[in-house]
């Protein structure tokens, strides 16, 4: 396990932190080697060991958790997931819930050292199930925010396939600030240019490329005019009921008003995981970059409960 000595990633945390009136915690990269040869990667936030681990929705990375993680002023743990953020692709092109869930076990058995809260947004929650039907002894709370497994998000809004599925190098991060703008992405410009600068990287030539293997893979499919298997919905979501059926520990659904899981939609999961809990968040799909403070707050509670045994 090695951490990084390049802070640049976390140049933004003091402003985000001064916003929140909150100190800016102890924050490290982790790497960990697996044994196929790839390499996960997550953010450690706080000195102690960590009591929630947070699992990011497809074309995301561990950043989309800073603000959420600032909030809440806990140990925390906040994974790149496979083919995302610093953690390698696969070459496979398996992003399944349950294989993810493998390298989310890896990584838990390796940086923690209690069961954890965990909290996964869209594709994290989905991971989440598949990890708490596979490995009860690591997870003592399920937060599953935005996503159930009767939904398909593979297609999304057109405005985010056009974004994702053109070029997938650019000239400068400027471009595709631009370009995210002009689509009606990211809200201020500071806030685009920092979304796009933490899930970009500079290559050996100088082009800009996406992170997140899901952006080549759209341009791939699109040229190809074939989904491929990497992109399709059946691999996320159909096991994700019988993950649910399996996992022991509390679970509660976090329903976006403006997200992706409509009312009937938590009916039907509340329906099939009967002791479930159903909370209701004024938010966009990603509720942790659009409630941020808020989600904190209810993580928080739930993990509190836990930890002092009630």
């Amino acid at each position: 396990m090695d951490v990084a000595t390049d802070k640049s990633e976390f140049s933004y945390l003091p402003a985000q932190a001064e916003a929140l009136d909150v100190p800016v915690p102890d924050v490290e990269r982790l790497t960990l080697a697996l044994p196929d040869g790839r390499t996960l990667s997550a953010l450690r936030f706080g000195g102690d060991a960590p009591e929630v681990t947070l699992l990011h929705g497809a074309g995301l990375n561990a950043h989309t958790w800073d603000t959420t993680a600032l909030a809440l002023a806990r140990p925390v743990l906040a994974i790149d997931l496979a083919g995302h953020g610093d953690s390698s692709w696969r070459s496979d092109q398996d992003y399944s819930p349950r294989t993810l869930a493998a390298d989310v076990a890896a990584a838990l058995d390796a940086w923690t050292e209690t069961p954890q809260t965990i909290v996964g947004q869209s594709l994290g929650g989905l991971t989440g199930a598949a990890l708490a039907a596979a490995r009860p002894d690591l997870v003592a709370r399920l937060v599953i925010i935005d996503i159930t497994p009767g939904i398909d998000t593979s297609a999304g809004p057109a405005a985010l396939r056009e974004f994702y599925a053109g070029p997938t190098d650019f000239a400068s991060r400027e471009e595709l600030v631009d370009k995210a703008i002009a689509l009606g992405f990211g809200g201020t410009r500071p806030e685009t240019e920092r979304g796009v600068f933490l899930n970009t990287r500079v290559r050996p030539d100088g082009r800009v490329e996406w992170k997140h293997h899901f952006a080549h893979l759209a341009a791939q499919a699109l040229a190809a005019h074939d989904p491929g298997p990497a992109a399709s919905p059946s691999m996320l979501h159909d096991s994700g009921w019988d993950d649910l059926a399996r996992a022991t520990a509390p679970v509660t659904l976090v329903r976006a008003t403006r997200g992706f899981v409509s009312e009937a939609d938590a009916a039907d999961f509340a329906r099939r995981v009967p002791a479930a809990r159903v909370a209701v968040f004024d938010a966009t799909h990603n509720v942790q970059e659009t409630a941020p403070v808020e989600l904190a707050a209810f993580i928080g509670s739930a993990s509190a409960s836990l930890h002092d045994g009630l």
